[in-house]
């Protein structure tokens, strides 16, 4: 049979959690500072969905830097909307995925941080 892995405590989910939520609001600076608290702990768990978090972010940024300098050929406007549309929706269904026990991986991060 094979070996059950070991479920998150609540404590876990709450602190894998934050860095997604986190990110609605600070961008960045959320998941890079719960990322820099639970390094200690080699909590893999908490640490793979902070670690996402804030590749997510950093792409993030250098997406929109596109987006701003393609406002001036008129399309970046549309990109900026729907690229924060995105963003959100995205950050929700992390934050909802990590607090079920899943370490989540947003679609277009780029590995930044490994």
């Amino acid at each position: 049979m094979a070996k059950k892995a070991r479920q998150p405590s609540s404590d876990d989910k709450v602190m894998a959690m934050l860095p997604h939520l986190l990110s609605i609001f600070t961008g960045f600076i959320g998941p890079l500072i719960i990322y820099i608290v639970n390094q200690d702990k080699k909590n893999k768990y908490v640490m793979g969905n902070a670690k996402h978090a804030l590749n997510f972010q950093i792409s993030l940024m250098i997406y929109y830097i596109v987006s701003f300098v393609l406002v001036f050929v008129f399309i970046g406007i549309l990109l900026l909307i729907a690229l924060s549309i995105f963003a959100l929706v995205f950050e929700i269904i992390a934050t909802v995925k990590a607090y079920e026990g899943e370490i989540y991986k947003y679609p277009l991060e780029i590995p930044f941080i490994r």
